[in-house]
């Protein structure tokens, strides 16, 4: 397998090479992570995302949404693989909807489920614009109960990101000085994680600086969200383009030398070995539904209105770099 920093430099876009200095929103403190070594176990990049499981039910959270199966996402140009072997999964730009119609849309899962790990994604572009809730996130196979951690996720054109934990009951956001001061982001309102059908506000930490979520994160071609997943807690980063350490992209991650993360859930008021396990990784495009369409000016039928046009989706994609999977060693 090519080394990671060799994969990077073949990927990247001619107008990355000239992105303006950004200073980077989380600058390298006193380690928060203890050291580990961790040994790469999955690689996934271009025509592999196609090779994950493309769901195609209704949509869980009541969206106005069609998930297409593999066959119809590639053959609709909704799921492909560019020459420069970025990944592709978009919402449909084209059509011109009936009132009550859904939009074509794309919702994959990692082949392969993880309990604990470090976990790397690299996104040159995520969707954002009117009506969309994007999402990468990982969800155990009986929810809430093996739990699901939202890594990126808001709505429209949110420049706020959203990371959150949904789990039963007996998990809830530490609220300890200290553990305050050992991140970036912001607690939202609730530090009560578990959630249901009825209340699915779960317990969540944004990260609100610079280029943090949408059009803002696109237009210094993204970067990477890494999270760590062990019997502390769950620990999320986030690197614009040009701030990534130089260890993830020479494929030696150490994340006791990354400083605060954005987020951290910690394990003195959730244990992670009860709450997390057998997680797909998962990204996806939901249109309205139970945030997006209470969020859009006017609510849910307003919302279910604007997805009729198209030109809402032109900014309405995934492009995807890679995602790399390590275990501790």
């Amino acid at each position: 397998m090519p080394a990671l920093s060799a994969l990077l430099l073949l990927a990247l876009p001619l107008g990355v090479l000239s992105a303006p200095h950004i200073v980077p929103p989380h600058h390298r403190r006193e380690s928060v992570q203890s050291r580990s070594t961790y040994t790469l176990k999955d690689h996934y990049r271009g025509n592999d995302f196609l090779d994950w499981d493309f769901f195609s039910g209704p949509d869980p959270t009541h969206g106005t949404v069609n998930y297409l199966t593999k066959s119809e996402a590639v053959s609709k140009g909704l799921a492909y693989v560019q020459s420069d072997n970025t990944t592709i999964l978009a919402v449909d730009s084209k059509s011109k909807l009936s009132s009550g119609q859904n939009r074509d849309s794309v919702r994959i899962s990692s082949p392969k489920s993880y309990t604990t790990g470090l976990f790397i994604a690299d996104f040159w572009t995520m969707p954002h614009g009117p009506t969309t809730w994007p999402a990468y996130w990982t969800v155990g196979p009986n929810w809430p109960n093996d739990g699901e951690i939202d890594i990126i996720e808001g709505v429209g054109d949110s420049t706020t990101n959203q990371m959150t934990l949904h789990t039963s009951s007996g998990c809830s956001l530490d609220t300890n000085t200290k553990i305050l001061a050992a991140f970036t982001g912001e607690h939202t309102s609730s530090t009560t994680c578990a959630s249901s059908g009825s209340d699915n506000n779960g317990c969540g930490i944004t990260d609100s600086g610079s280029n943090a979520y949408g059009h803002e994160f696109n237009i210094i071609a993204g970067g990477v969200m890494a999270h760590v997943v062990d019997s502390s807690g769950i620990s999320i980063w986030r690197f614009p383009r040009n701030s990534i350490p130089e260890d993830i992209t020479s494929g030696n991650p150490d994340p006791s030398s990354w400083g605060k993360p954005a987020a951290l859930f910690s394990s003195a008021t959730c244990n992670i070995g009860n709450h997390f396990k057998d997680h797909v990784l998962t990204i996806n495009t939901a249109l309205c539904g139970d945030w997006a369409g209470n969020a859009f000016p006017g609510g849910p039928s307003a919302c279910a209105s604007a997805v009729e046009d198209p030109s809402n989706y032109q900014t309405a994609k995934w492009e995807i770099n890679y995602i790399s999977v390590y275990e501790s060693s």
